[in-house]
């Protein structure tokens, strides 16, 4: 596969990393209602996310409510409204970058700084990778541990949004170190050819009597 190709595979994975933390954070579905145990009562499900709750009932109709105050948030779910925020915003300039560093666009015409361009949106792609698996594999570590505290009567399991991290997180690491790996080789290779003279034919030629 050619550099043009490479990279249109990476803005790809950028992409689908970008709609994964647009997800995540906008769908109140990080913890879910467990009906294990003693918790019988499946008439509505209760449904926590980044800004707000929402309790589903068993007729389908749903009802949702934002959190009163930021200053009533666990420590892990700020972290998490920021790490995600951060994640999406930086995946987005960085797929962006990407496209004026690209091979198959003329943004710029220099080509010794495409590499560089490349790689610095690389090195964010990866960034915005580690900020969406961050926040959610703290969330699901709060989650597990508060399900197996025997102590807790409200039992939650991960919701969908966890998972949808994970694999968001995943894609824009892969992403961001494949242009990584590829502007390293290019950078690398891109250099000046250098060019050698035999001393014959640079001397220059004496005449002697």
């Amino acid at each position: 596969m050619g550099s043009a190709g490479v990279q249109m595979v990476c803005v790809a994975l950028g992409v689908l990393g970008l709609v994964a933390g647009i997800v995540c954070c906008a769908i109140p579905k990080w913890r879910e209602s467990s009906f294990t145990g003693q918790n019988i009562v499946t008439a509505q499900v209760t449904q926590e996310g980044l800004w707000m709750t929402c309790v589903v009932q068993s007729t389908g109709q749903q009802q949702c409510k934002t959190y009163d105050s930021i200053l009533i948030l666990s420590s892990d779910l700020q972290a998490a409204r920021a790490m995600t925020i951060i994640s999406c915003m930086l995946s987005a300039l960085c797929i962006l970058v990407v496209f004026v560093g690209a091979d198959f666009t003329t943004c710029v015409e220099n080509e010794d700084a495409k590499p560089k361009i490349t790689l610095a949106a690389g090195v964010g792609l990866l960034l915005a990778g580690l900020l969406l698996i961050i926040p959610v594999s703290w969330a699901a570590h709060n989650v597990i541990q508060e399900f197996n505290n025997p102590l807790n009567p409200k039992k939650m399991e991960l919701g969908p949004c966890i998972f949808v991290g994970w694999a968001g997180g995943v894609l824009l690491l892969l992403g961001g170190g494949l242009l990584c790996c590829f502007s390293r080789v290019r950078s690398g290779s891109s250099g000046g050819t250098a060019k050698y003279y035999s001393n014959s034919a640079s001397a220059p030629s004496k005449n002697y009597v």
